[in-house]
């Protein structure tokens, strides 16, 4: 595959999409299922625990972007366009998954 810089952004950027969706996700589960540790924490740090959330997002999903963009020489990572796409659908829709199937399994069990 041959990469110029868009296309090096955009698969950089779109894989740290991927996985800073993935990330967010446990994230919601890991803040419910730890209220009085990690949901306090992120409420003080920033006044909300969806700011900081969200905050941590933001960075994670630049700074993995930026990385990825550094691999390779520089020219970023070498996947093919079918499995670009497949991955940032695939980690999406899990992500989505994982916090549905997290409330559902909450609200049946309370």
């Amino acid at each position: 595959m041959k990469h110029n810089d868009l296309e090096k952004n955009t698969i950089s950027y779109g894989l740290s999409l991927a996985v800073t969706s993935l990330f967010s996700a446990l994230l919601v589960v890991l803040k419910e299922l730890c209220d009085h540790s990690v949901l306090v924490w992120m409420s003080k740090a920033t006044g909300h625990h969806w700011m900081t959330h969200g905050i941590i997002d933001v960075v994670l999903f630049v700074a993995l972007g930026w990385f990825l963009g550094t691999l390779n020489g520089g020219h970023g990572v070498n996947i093919s366009a079918e499995k670009f796409i497949k991955t940032v659908v695939g980690s999406v829709v899990i992500s989505g998954l994982i916090i549905v199937g997290f409330y559902m399994v909450d609200m049946l069990a309370g």
